[in-house]
């Protein structure tokens, strides 16, 4: 497996490294309050580069939504919280028009999901009608209110979370809402010595309230345009095609990953290559992200249990059986 560099550079003299330290000072800034979980926070700042939508599940207490305030608060931007909960109407989410009677007019307030960063809190908590809001926003960055579209202005990402193990009073989250989200990723808990760490800084002051900003929105905007110029070569487009496919072809898979999928994993090496250093895409890459990308948009068979555990095991099996190409 060759990681050869093209021949032809993406990115001018410097700009490739001015962009990446830029990149790892979000990171750095964001691990001041989420202690032990840089490769969770890397994933993070990989989705914000490559202009996707993050879903964050896991357990109550294990920093789901400090990880999506310490990144909203790294970035001088607007930020938004959306408590999910069951009688949150569409309009709560994407504004409503209200009549002025001074002017005689409807005047549209825009409502929270037109912020550059918004924290979805406990989304499956909300109704399908209400969720179902958040559909046109996340993927063509703009809402249609009273038969007026309105565009949602650069840079957007929805930072979702939910409880994986608490089902009552809650509604799962369809397909076509699970699809829109580039990656899912969990926390899990913290190592004993991150744990003592986590006590002490909890307990000596509020580190999220002490964090600034290192990045402003254009430079978020410039960045992902940046990560269109990361090279992907042909061969490895070609690869994630064939990881795509594959999960339609398993019998254990009911339903497997879309051309959207697709995309996103493409999108999300460019990001994560970029992160590293690099102008062009390796495969490593690709199977460093292809889990967190795939398998929440999977659908096991009924009869998958004889087979695999859960869609993480099974496109893990997928990777090892798909042959890697070389980029020579």
């Amino acid at each position: 497996m060759s990681t050869t560099a093209p021949s032809s550079p993406a990115f001018r003299d410097g700009e490739l490294r001015q962009i990446v330290s830029r990149a790892r000072h979000i990171a750095e800034n964001v691990s001041l309050v989420v202690l032990g979980k840089n490769e969770a926070i890397r994933a993070a700042v990989v989705t914000l580069l490559a202009g996707g939508h993050l879903i964050v599940e896991d357990y109550p207490g294990v920093g789901k939504t400090l990880l999506a305030k310490a990144l909203a608060r790294s970035v001088d931007c607007t930020f938004a919280r959306i408590q999910f909960t069951p009688d949150l109407l569409p309009s709560d989410v994407t504004g409503v028009s209200v009549f002025n009677q001074q002017t005689s007019a409807f005047e549209f307030r825009p409502g929270p999901i037109f912020a550059d960063i918004v924290l979805a809190d406990e989304i499956n908590r909300a109704s399908p009608k209400t969720q179902a809001s958040l559909l046109e926003c996340m993927e063509e960055q703009q809402a249609t209110i009273d038969n007026v579209t309105r565009p949602i202005a650069a840079p957007f990402m929805v930072i979702a979370t939910q409880n994986p193990i608490e089902y009552e009073g809650t509604y799962a989250l369809p397909e076509a809402q699970l699809d829109r989200f580039m990656m899912r990723l969990s926390l899990g808990y913290p190592s004993a010595s991150a744990e003592e760490d986590i006590l002490l800084a909890q307990t000596s002051g509020d580190g999220l309230a002490d964090l600034g900003p290192v990045i402003d929105v254009q430079e978020v905007c410039r960045m992902q345009r940046a990560v269109s110029r990361v090279t992907l070569a042909p061969q490895l487009r070609a690869y994630i095609v064939r990881l795509v496919t594959a999960t339609r072809e398993s019998r254990e898979v009911y339903l497997g990953a879309s051309p959207r999928a697709g995309i996103a994993l493409a999108r999300a090496a460019q990001a994560l290559a970029m992160l590293s250093g690099r102008d062009y895409v390796v495969p490593q890459d690709v199977k460093d992200l292809a889990v967190r990308v795939l398998s929440h948009r999977l659908i096991l068979a009924p009869d998958a249990g004889a087979y695999t555990q859960d869609a993480e095991s099974l496109v893990a099996r997928i990777l090892d059986a798909v042959p890697v190409p070389r980029t020579d």
